[in-house]
């Protein structure tokens, strides 16, 4: 009888955590499609302008390089049966970041060779940030068609939009900025690196920071590893 009495009570309770754990989801779901999709009013019943949410988290990447520019995207809306057709091409400036995540780079990315006083760093690849396109500069908008109702407008704005990132996701990604922002990224971490060995009685020392894909020498040199970095700091304290 108790341990129907105590079987009893482990099931209620685990039903009223579910149903708190639905409850919460629910509560999140329901602010977040708040957050989103409802207008917020004054007391007029007017939208108004405001800050809807405001979030700050910490971050470890370093920003190394930024590529901006002017993006032209077009696009194409067709309606009522093929008879209503707009199109609209727009202009307006971009720019996308490159960051490199150095809370990756732990003790075993990183040599010292005693005999050249030379620091090699084998850093984590560059990631690309997603393209921020400034809508509100928009530097030409050109729309045509007979009839362009609100609905197309809306559907072109979004479409022209969604293009102007996707090419601009596309340059950012190609080898040829990567490698660029690779070599921002060499310079940025070289100065980060060498300013504490300078303050180690190492101010003549030369940094060398590699990439995933230069891992490999082509000479198959090594590097003379007889004092790791954290002895090399260790006696300069």
């Amino acid at each position: 009888m108790a341990d129907t009495v105590k079987s009893g009570g482990t099931r209620w309770f685990f039903s009223l955590a579910m149903l708190i754990g639905l409850g919460l989801l629910g509560f999140l779901a329901y602010n977040q499609y708040i957050e989103r999709y409802v207008p917020t009013v004054d007391d007029g019943g007017d939208a108004v302008t405001q800050l809807v949410s405001a979030r700050l988290s910490g971050a470890s990447s370093l920003k190394v390089a930024s590529m901006t520019g002017t993006v032209q995207s077009s696009a194409t809306d067709v309606r009522g049966f093929g008879w209503l057709r707009s199109d609209q091409v727009i202009k307006m400036p971009y720019s996308v970041d490159y960051f490199v995540d150095v809370s990756r780079i732990g003790p075993d990315d990183v040599e010292w060779n005693a005999k050249t006083d030379t620091l090699i760093v084998n850093a984590p690849d560059i990631t690309v940030a997603s393209p921020n396109i400034d809508e509100a500069h928009r530097t030409m908008v050109e729309t045509t068609g007979v009839l362009v109702t609100r609905e197309a407008g809306e559907a072109l704005s979004q479409q022209a939009s969604q293009k102007a990132t996707s090419k601009a996701q596309v340059e950012a990604g190609s080898p040829e900025r990567i490698a660029q922002a690779r070599e921002y990224a060499r310079a940025a971490l070289s100065r980060l690196l060498a300013a504490p060995l300078g303050t180690l009685g190492h101010g003549n020392a030369r940094v060398i920071v590699t990439f995933p894909p230069e891992r490999r020498r082509a000479n198959g040199e090594r590097w003379d590893m007889s004092r790791s970095v954290q002895e090399v700091i260790g006696n300069g304290q």
